[in-house]
């Protein structure tokens, strides 16, 4: 267990370590990355260059997990450091897989004015859109919702919308549900579908998630 690299995880945008609770991770000391404000007017490569404090010193290079964009977080990590490997959850290696609609609803700037408020207040449209079913997995959605600050949301959006990145099939290993609401599945050699799970398949097909993770934890 001492030879393995360490291994740290980026959550999505606005959510933190709880949506990572259901993994069985066999790793002795995975680490979350912790979101920090965002300056104004901040790239996303310099966001990532400060998040870099957050990774101690050590003799192999780090593994970095990402979920949706968290992952993106992580490739442009990557840019800065010696990585031994890239994971994505529900993310994106090549923003020209990021769906139409996306990219129309950025040109009008909605991320700026959408009452993303409202969310907070009613959450169901979300337990939807990013595959939340049961009611502890609900409970656990809504109290992320609800601690989200609005300022990072609108600026993650943005940063999402803006991004620029095509990675090459051996630098990621993506997994990805194909009933994902969210985001489409990528189209990449290493790539892992998980049939019928969702944008939150890190919550309700955990043991999958968990098994295929494990196999890239070396």
């Amino acid at each position: 267990m001492q030879d393995l690299s360490p291994v740290y995880l980026l959550s999505g945008l606005g959510a933190d370590e709880r949506l990572f609770h259901n993994l069985k991770l066999r790793h002795p000391a995975p680490v979350v990355i912790q979101w920090i404000r965002p300056e104004k007017q901040e790239s996303l490569r310099n966001y990532a260059q400060r998040l870099l404090a957050q990774i101690t010193p050590s003799e192999k290079p780090p593994i970095l997990i990402g979920l949706s964009f968290g992952g993106m977080v992580a490739q442009e990590m990557a840019k800065l450091i010696p990585v031994k490997r890239v994971i994505l959850l529900s993310s994106l290696a090549d923003t020209g897989a990021l769906p139409w609609y996306y990219r129309v609803g950025g040109f009008l700037r909605m991320q700026q004015w959408l009452p993303f408020e409202v969310a907070k207040r009613w959450p169901a449209p979300g337990y939807w859109l990013f595959g939340v079913h049961s009611k502890e997995e609900q409970k656990l959605f809504k109290s992320i919702i609800q601690d989200t600050d609005l300022h990072f949301l609108r600026w993650s959006l943005t940063q999402i919308l803006h991004w620029r990145h095509k990675a090459q099939d051996q630098e990621v290993i993506l997994l990805h549900g194909d009933a994902d609401k969210v985001l489409p599945v990528p189209q990449y050699a290493h790539v892992h579908v998980l049939k019928g799970a969702e944008h939150l398949m890190v919550l309700n097909r955990a043991q999958e998630v968990s098994n295929l993770l494990n196999q890239y934890l070396d």
